[in-house]
């Protein structure tokens, strides 16, 4: 008799629809059931309010989010670093990224005072935040160090 392995919800990267996915099944690249597009694709997701608001709330799996902005010279530079963490991280971290002049409120709200800002979600909660441009190597080795 087998017993059955507890499912992760897991919020899709495109439709933002929450999945629930085996753990066993995150590394066999498994496709949202309503898009069917991957769920992870080893790119950060880029995410508006409402969505950040969803993958925070829905999803069982930790959410990295880098707090950035459009004009801001040490985002830009940290961009392809931390699209190369999403490649490490994933599938067992969600990478996801918030233009803070796109969703001022929400920057507002979270209290974010500079930017870049990395910021780790657990179950719905912050447990970390780190301000200031990383590269992948360190991206990926703090966020280990927050998640135990």
């Amino acid at each position: 008799m087998t017993v059955a392995t507890e499912s992760l919800h897991v919020v899709c990267p495109h439709c933002h629809t929450t999945n629930r996915v085996a753990p066993a099944d995150l590394s066999a690249t498994p496709d949202c059931g309503k898009c069917h597009r991957p769920l992870f694709n080893g790119h950060p997701v880029a995410l508006d309010e409402a969505a950040f608001e969803k993958h925070i709330a829905r999803s069982q799996l930790p959410v990295l989010v880098d707090f950035w902005a459009p004009w801001c010279g040490p985002c830009r530079m940290m961009a392809p670093q931390f699209e190369a963490a999403a490649k490490q991280l994933e599938p067992h971290v969600r990478l996801a990224k918030v233009n803070t002049e796109e969703a001022q409120a929400l920057g507002a709200r979270l209290n974010i005072r500079s930017i870049p800002t990395l910021a780790l979600y657990v179950n719905g909660r912050e447990v970390a935040r780190q301000p200031g441009a990383m590269g992948a190597a360190d991206i990926v080795r703090w966020t280990r160090s927050h998640l135990g």
